[in-house]
């Protein structure tokens, strides 16, 4: 194969990463697009890296001393990066290479100033943008001094940032190939970077600039307060003006120098309204062309603009796809269901084949379209009452949406829609303990049933069999009776709450009132897991091997040890009722306790080494006492009251109904997880199968297809592995985002803010949801697995699902980023009397581990104390 060490840009195109690198392959597109001027120039191609880095001494060494290293370990990484870096700068560049760019700088003009720009082939992909991570040179004047810069720009991915950031995110150094662009230099009146959606609020419709006088390095390394021009529909609709105090320009020697403004000039704009327009205009032909929203550098000169820089925005959420081009609004599913993290297709594709309401999927979440209740005026106010008690940042979202002229056109009414989730809505119902157990046992029925049927299936039968089953799985889970069970028992909280506040000035009532209720198989789960520590705590050698296990094989090696049978059998009889249980569970994907049960073994010598003998009982006992005690002071003082005995009587049959029905409230979600782990244990069974047969690569490749893609396999023993490829790195970049709680067809993030001024300056605020206060030590904790926790802290984290449950048994308090009234976290905080306050958004950053912290589960704020 012949080098090719130079191409000028008109050469290249978006299929030459691997040549010229991200940037030179995007300014190749850039300068084919009509009506974009790009300054003329050429890339010196990874041929010419790939020589360089034979010629270096002892390089291969040094990158595999490089790949062992930890990311964490700066000082290390820093000497060996600065030692490659010389050693690449060391390199004299071979004579026919040398050659090879200066006859393409001569054709340019060989004593113009240039700018000489690092371009690696891991840089500015669509799904990661490596900004600012390699080395710019400006205004080079010379082929001496354009061949040393050339050899900076090599030298320059191997900076301790570039080298860090591919350690962090798994990329092989010796993937990544340098190219660097050399392009002629312009000299602007004004510069900056245009994001063509706002980079605040991911709106596609708003195009952002950024603009400066002189060139756009001060803006970009932050020396100056830019101006910030936004742009919608054609016309300016928000504009900042900075005091710009400082300029960057190029200098007659060589190089760039600081120039400060006349005071006069400072806070005049670096553009006209007209040239903002013009400039977004041309960043909507630029988007257009790439197909997805841009970060471009821009500079104006002679009032002209030349594009020196385009790249994919990669942060931006993305907006799930639409069969019209009407206005839509979307709420999370994530932050209602406690899990925000992405999800691979699999589990996509069996949560929207479980939910009855039209589930719309967006960087790895799910989404509810909500445009419809918010239109019809007879669903809206109920609908927005409902979400508000549950999550009011969710509300307040939608009431920003609400609050804007002409984004959502009002429907006739045509009576109330269906419901959000599935279910009617809640009628009256007995308070009868015999509907919960009854509920329970034919779920438990159905789940055996299910269980024995799909173990003579494989093939296609096995996908017909899970598709057919999911039917059975939605008849229990929308049961109209289970659904007026936990409505019923949400309603008596919800009346609780209110009446005895109005009455009593008793705040959050119910909160102690719910403490340990029959049925609630979340809470027990945690108790549960006490009893195995009960079981292990006796036998010094099965507790000292618990603590050094390697691999998820040591519940074959107890039966070895004293007590370790024992052990054992407490272990696995806790996971035969509760190991279909995990972090993220709605996604069937995760891997369950009972496939990774070295998970739980952190907890469980947790336990042993902070409670005694029959703490779980005890627990269970306390909290029931405790709600007794408060019932009977509660009811004695609405006695004392004007129709106190009325008002007795009504409390005592709410709070009947509510002990009696709430504990229920987490079993439907548990049988779903249940009835989702007896499908992906036979889908792996499959998958194996698949693997044998040549088809697929790794069981887990199954992940990635939807449950229809995984049902063609099955029937072809054909797959796509560039698809599945294609899913993976998805799902990496998905892995990166936040979801937002509210997202609008215009792919605007709107995460809602509390209208309060109740609380104390300082204060984080968030929802009450487990009334009392208490002081301790926060444990930001954002991996279950580490959860190192001791009597007396408080769990700060950003959500907890069901698998949570057995930490709390340990804490003190809870503070979540996520969560509502109703979520899985706020009823076992309630259950197991742990004052919780949930929705504080960015308390993980915001709390540093270790503080001091006040939590005020009654009134919805967190103190950070001195």
């Amino acid at each position: 194969m012949i080098e090719q060490y130079v191409l000028g840009l008109q050469e290249v195109d978006e299929t030459q990463v691997a040549v010229v690198g991200g940037k030179g392959a995007h300014l190749g597109v850039l300068s084919r697009i009509d009506g974009i001027r790009v300054p003329a120039g050429f890339c010196v191609t990874t041929d010419a890296f790939r020589r360089i880095m034979a010629e270096a001494p002892s390089i291969d060494d040094r990158l595999d001393q490089l790949s062992r290293l930890n990311p964490d370990d700066r000082e290390a990484i820093r000497t060996l990066s600065a030692e490659i870096r010389r050693a690449l700068e060391g390199v004299a560049i071979p004579g026919d290479l040398a050659a090879a760019i200066t006859r393409a700088l001569a054709q340019l003009g060989e004593q113009a100033a240039y700018a000489v720009r690092s371009s690696a082939t891991a840089e500015d992909l669509p799904t990661a943008s490596f900004a600012g991570q390699q080395d710019t040179y400006l205004n080079v004047v010379g082929p001496a001094a354009i061949l040393q810069y050339v050899s900076r720009c090599w030298a320059s991915l191997f900076t301790e940032r570039a080298v860090t950031y591919r350690q962090r995110n798994g990329i092989d150094h010796r993937t990544v190939h340098m190219a660097v662009v050399v392009q002629q230099m312009v000299f602007p009146q004004a510069a900056g970077i245009l994001f063509t959606a706002d980079p605040v609020t991911s709106n596609r419709r708003v195009a952002s600039i950024e603009a400066g006088f002189g060139l756009g390095e001060a803006l970009v390394s932050g020396l100056v307060n830019a101006d910030v021009y936004k742009v919608r529909d054609g016309e300016v609709v928000a504009k900042a003006v900075g005091a710009k105090q400082l300029a960057i320009h190029a200098s007659p020697a060589g190089g760039t120098q600081k120039q400060a403004i006349d005071p006069e000039q400072q806070e005049q704009p670096a553009l006209t309204d007209a040239q903002v327009v013009r400039l977004a205009q041309l960043g909507r032909r630029i988007e257009a062309h790439f197909g997805r929203p841009q970060d471009i550098e821009w500079c104006l000169v002679d009032d002209s603009f030349q594009i020196v820089q385009s790249r994919p925005i990669t942060t931006l959420f993305p907006i799930p796809e639409s069969s019209d081009r009407e206005n839509h609004v979307y709420i999370s599913v994530g932050h209602q269901q406690m899990m925000t993290d992405a999800m691979k297709p699999l589990g996509l594709s069996f949560w929207q084949m479980t939910t009855p309401a039209p589930i719309a999927e967006a960087g790895g979440r799910l989404f509810v379209d909500v445009t419809q209740r918010l239109a019809s005026p007879t669903s809206r106010a109920g609908f927005l009452e409902l979400v508000g008690r549950s999550d009011p940042l969710i509300a307040d979202a939608l009431q920003t949406v609400l609050d804007r002229d002409g984004f959502i056109r009002p429907l006739p009414d045509e009576g109330p829609p269906g419901p959000l989730v599935g279910g009617a809505p809640a009628a009256p119902i007995q308070t009868d303990p015999a509907i919960v157990t009854e509920l329970i046992g034919r779920s438990e029925a159905s789940i055996a049933a299910s269980e024995r049927d799909i173990r003579t299936k494989s093939g296609e039968a096995l996908l017909d069999f899970i598709r057919a089953d999911i039917q059975e799985l939605r008849r229990i889970l929308f049961d109209p009776q289970s659904h007026q069970v936990f409505m019923s028992a949400m309603e008596a909280t919800w009346w609780l709450n209110e009446q005895l506040e109005a009455w009593l000035g008793e705040k959050n009532a119910a909160d102690t009132l719910t403490q340990s209720v029959p049925h609630n198989v979340t809470s027990e789960m945690g108790l549960a897991l006490l009893g195995v520590a009960d079981v292990i705590r006796p036998y010094p050698d099965v507790v000292a091997f618990l603590q050094h296990i390697e691999d998820e094989g040591f519940l074959d090696e107890l039966p070895k040890l004293a007590g370790g049978r024992e052990a054992r059998d407490a272990i696995e009889a806790w996971l035969d009722k509760y190991g279909m249980r995990c972090v993220g569970e709605i996604d069937i994907t995760r891997p369950r306790w009972s496939e990774r049960p070295s998970t739980l073994v952190p907890m469980i010598l947790g336990n042993i080494k902070n409670f005694e003998l029959g703490a779980g009982e005890r627990r269970f006992e306390q909290g029931r006492q405790e709600a007794w005690k408060k019932e009977q002071e509660l009811l004695e003082r609405l006695r004392a009251l004007p129709d106190g005995q009325r008002k007795a009587e009504e409390t005592k049959r709410m709070i009947d109904r509510v002990r009696t029905f709430i504990g229920y409230r987490e079993y439907p979600k548990y049988g779903m997880v249940s009835r989702y782990f007896v499908y992906k244990q036979a889908l792996l069974e499959e998958a194996e199968r698949l693997v044998q047969a040549h088809v697929l690569r790794e069981k887990e490749d199954i992940f990635y297809l939807t449950f229809q893609e995984l049902h063609d396999v099955v029937r072809t023993n054909r797959v796509d592995d560039q698809l599945i490829g294609r899913r993976k790195d998805a799902f990496r970049s998905y892995q990166a985002l936040t979801p937002p709680r509210v997202l609008t067809s215009d792919g605007e993030a709107i995460s809602g803010t509390y209208r309060r001024d109740d609380t104390p300056a300082g204060a984080l605020i968030g929802l009450p949801v487990s009334a009392g206060t208490v002081e301790g030590r926060a444990r930001v904790i954002l991996d279950m697995a580490r959860a190192d926790l001791e009597p007396g802290d408080i769990l700060v984290t950003a959500h907890t699902d069901p698998s949570w449950t057995p930490v709390f048994v340990a804490i003190a308090g809870l503070v979540t980023e996520v969560g509502g009234l109703m979520t899985h976290g706020a009823v076992i905080a309630r259950e197991y009397g742990l004052p919780a306050v949930v929705g504080v958004v960015d308390a993980t950053r915001l709390i540093r581990d270790g503080q001091r912290i006040r939590v005020h589960g009654t009134d919805g704020y967190v103190e950070i104390l001195p």
